[in-house]
């Protein structure tokens, strides 16, 4: 390795001169052709190819998803390829507005057996490739420019020969300047255009011309230069179909297939997740959910994430990162204290509007969407906060805590977090608050029973309550039924109690409604104490409270 690896490498430059570029100021405001790849290119890039079964499963699930264009194999490299060819147009899988896709090198005999592949098929698209880009003309194929285009030539002419033997079938021909992105502008120009002048498109019939990042030279924005150059150049525009194909090995293959589409592509290639040869194929999951975001249907469904994953992971054999865009089964989840409390207060905003727009901290699209629950959208580790607490207590339980409260209990679920080193499930949490706040035998003040007498503003609580264990009739006077336990407290020799705070809601509807009330209280020495009781009964539980905060003073 040289000392300074940097010098061994060239800057791509582009020749395209655009100093007029007008996509950078254009916005996306509709969704693009797509197609699929995943059964072809996505295929080829596995260690392992999936064979006819696992195949069949990928294809019914893009069906499902709503992509009307999908390559489906290379028939002419091996007889598994032609084989599952001719099972969707023999067993009839390909519905009629769903149109396959089948790639081919420039070689006769290769294109012969492509189209008897696709022999009695209501529509395909034949696609033919050769690399255009310096390099390969080279040290590859060691042709100059006249030699790749009549290669070019020979191939698209054999097509068409090809397909008037089969007229029954409604083709439409593809063509890729492989490696188009490092290929001369002016080259890939001219190749294209006798392509062309072969296959006579009109805007009734016409073809695609699909222009690849086959490796990712430079950066989004020169592709999307390359891009605009060439759909303001290419001659019959309104009978060509730009297809772009980006690859992934800088990164940037979202980018630069969004950038392609301002510049005027009109078509996207890539693959679910983005599998594909090196870095993968341009991620079509991340581009379609992006247009969500936009206020832009993309055309692809995806209600249930968790399910389509399962059946990628098992097709292809590779996992989907965790952290993966939109996919990932933790790209909802917030650990972060300030996250959770912004995404709380986004859901508690967002259900007192009630308009049907989602806007929402930290979360660009509403998980639901996708087929995802809200249950997993906060969760709980040593780096979580009060309001991340609050919101699994809530979501779990019913129970939604005053703000001090969430405080004094978020303290306790960190001590519990930094304990186990690991994150906390809603069991967890919910054990931490039991021991915390509920009753425990070992409690020094339990409720028994219960009841009030007197007119307002003068009440008299009379409870029997079991002090350290055994059963006591208290009772005390106040102007309302939490003073009055206050009272009783004190005079059968509990802690004196200033209330600060008390709240109280219903958990759930219905016959099996239970009422949840909070306390919040301040002892002689001036420490906070909270309480918390459940009962079916509201006055029950608040009675429950009081005595929790009590109890309290004792730990």
């Amino acid at each position: 390795m040289l000392k300074n690896p940097d010098t061994k490498y060239r800057p791509f430059i582009t020749p395209v001169d655009l100093p007029d570029r007008r996509w950078p100021s254009r916005r996306l405001t509709a969704a693009p052709r797509w197609l699929s790849t995943d059964l072809r290119d996505g295929n080829q890039a596995l260690a392992n190819p999936m064979g006819s079964e696992r195949k069949q499963r990928f294809y019914d699930m893009l069906v499902a998803i709503g992509f009307k264009e999908i390559e489906v194999a290379f028939p002419s490299a091996s007889q598994t390829e032609f084989d599952f060819v001719r099972h969707l147009i023999d067993e009839n899988r390909i519905p009629e507005d769903v149109t396959i896709q089948v790639l081919t090198q420039s070689r006769r005999d290769l294109i012969a057996r492509t189209f008897e592949a696709l022999d009695g098929a209501r529509h395909a698209t034949v696609h033919l490739y050769n690399a255009t880009a310096p390099l390969f003309r080279r040290v590859v194929f060691g042709m100059d420019r006249p030699e790749i285009v009549a290669l070019a030539v020979s191939g698209v002419t054999a097509m068409l020969d090809e397909s008037l033997k089969r007229p029954q079938t409604d083709w439409t021909f593809q063509y890729s300047p492989e490696t188009f992105c490092f290929t001369e502008p002016d080259f890939a120009l001219e190749i294209c255009e006798r392509v062309l002048d072969v296959w006579q498109p009109t805007p009734q019939r016409p073809v695609i011309l699909n222009l690849p990042a086959t490796v990712e030279v430079a950066m989004p924005n020169v592709y999307a230069d390359q891009i605009e150059w060439f759909c303001r150049n290419i001659s019959r525009r309104d009978s060509v179909i730009v297809s772009v194909h980006p690859h992934n090995d800088r990164g940037t293959g979202v980018a630069a297939a969004e950038q392609a589409l301002l510049a005027g592509a009109d078509r996207i290639e890539g693959c679910l997740f983005g599998n594909g040869e090196r870095t993968g194929n341009v991620d079509l999951v991340t581009l379609a959910l992006n247009l969500y975001t936009q206020g832009i249907d993309p055309g692809l469904s995806f209600p249930a994430m968790r399910e389509i994953v399962g059946t990628v992971e098992s097709c292809i054999g590779l996992p989907v990162h965790p952290r993966h865009p939109y996919a990932g089964e933790l790209v909802h989840t917030a650990f972060s204290g300030s996250h959770q409390d912004a995404i709380r207060k986004g859901f508690a905003a967002h259900e007192r509007r009630n308009d049907g727009i989602w806007e929402m901290p930290y979360l660009p699209i509403d998980p639901a969407d996708i087929g995802e629950t809200y249950e997993a959208v906060i969760r709980v580790n040593s780096q979580s906060g009060k309001g991340g607490v609050a919101w699994v207590i809530e979501q779990d339980r019913g129970m939604r805590l005053p703000k001090r409260l969430q405080a004094d209990f978020s303290a306790h679920v960190q001590a519990l977090a930094d304990g186990t080193g690991r994150e906390l499930e809603a069991a967890d949490i919910w054990a931490c608050f039991e021991s915390r706040y509920l009753p425990r035998l070992a409690d020094r003040f339990m409720l028994v029973d219960h009841e009030e007498r007197g007119a307002a503003g003068r009440r008299l609580f009379v409870g029997r309550v079991a002090v350290d264990g055994a059963v006591r009739s208290i009772s005390g006077h106040g102007n309302g039924l939490i003073s009055g336990v206050v009272a009783a407290l004190e005079a059968a020799g509990g802690p004196s109690l200033d209330v600060v705070d008390y709240q109280e809601h219903a958990i759930s509807r219905g016959a099996d409604a239970q009422a949840a009330a909070y306390v919040e209280c301040r002892t002689a020495d001036g420490r906070a104490v909270f309480g918390v009781g459940i009962d079916p009964d509201v006055a029950t539980a608040s009675v429950r409270a009081v005595l929790s905060a009590a109890n309290r003073t004792c730990a």
